[in-house]
């Protein structure tokens, strides 16, 4: 059996990676790094020469970027099924990417203060904040899951995301944003990954 670990910061999009860690039921050992110090040393910059959180090793398999992690562990443990088969994988890579693509700048965008011109909106990929929330709310409206029958790796990061902006105010609370959201995260895998790193938060803040 290949090691797998797991690099992260509990304050960090690695919230992200430890709920599909616990939704593929693989055993895996925490790395834990602080930003500005071990996340930009030498020992780490050679799994992640960015310098960021998360990261995966399994093996000698190294991934990182969130989407790319819950792609490769969908793949890695096939029998938990978050992902569809590879021939009905048209929904599952749409809208993963979609969150890690349009969803994710937009947000960014707005975060920072940031709308695009009608003139820059082409060259923005995204186009609109409000287009990405509403192509959004129209996708969770009509499906229970949207990537297959059943709960996949492209639930989790759209649920995740939007627990994120929900849960910090970044995020209009819509109702089908949160009705979806309350749907995804009703798993014990969520719970148990959020039960970790609240406590691994709560240490941190202990330590300051």
């Amino acid at each position: 059996m290949r090691t797998l670990t797991f690099y992260t910061n509990p304050m960090s999009r690695g919230q992200i990676a430890r709920w599909m860690l616990e939704e593929t039921g693989a055993a895996y050992e925490t790395v834990l790094l602080g930003y500005g110090t071990t996340m930009k040393a030498p020992e780490y910059l050679a799994i992640n020469p960015m310098g960021k959180v998360p990261a995966i090793r399994h093996g000698d398999a190294v991934v990182t970027e969130v989407a790319a992690i819950l792609a490769y562990l969908a793949d890695a443990f096939p029998e938990k099924k978050l992902a569809p088969p590879p021939e009905n994988r048209a929904d599952y890579y749409r809208w993963l990417f979609f969150v890690a693509g349009p969803f994710e700048a937009a947000t960014t965008a707005r975060s920072l203060g940031f709308e695009p011109a009608p003139d820059q909106q082409g060259f923005a990929g995204f186009g609109t904040h409000a287009a990405v929330l509403d192509n959004l709310e129209k996708l969770v409206s009509e499906k229970e899951y949207i990537a297959a029958d059943h709960f996949t790796a492209a639930d989790l990061y759209l649920a995740a995301q939007l627990d994120f902006g929900l849960s910090f105010k970044t995020l209009e609370p819509r109702n089908a944003f949160l009705a979806y959201r309350d749907r995804m995260i009703d798993r014990d895998a969520y719970r148990k990954a959020k039960s970790i790193d609240t406590k691994l938060i709560a240490q941190q803040q202990q330590q300051q």
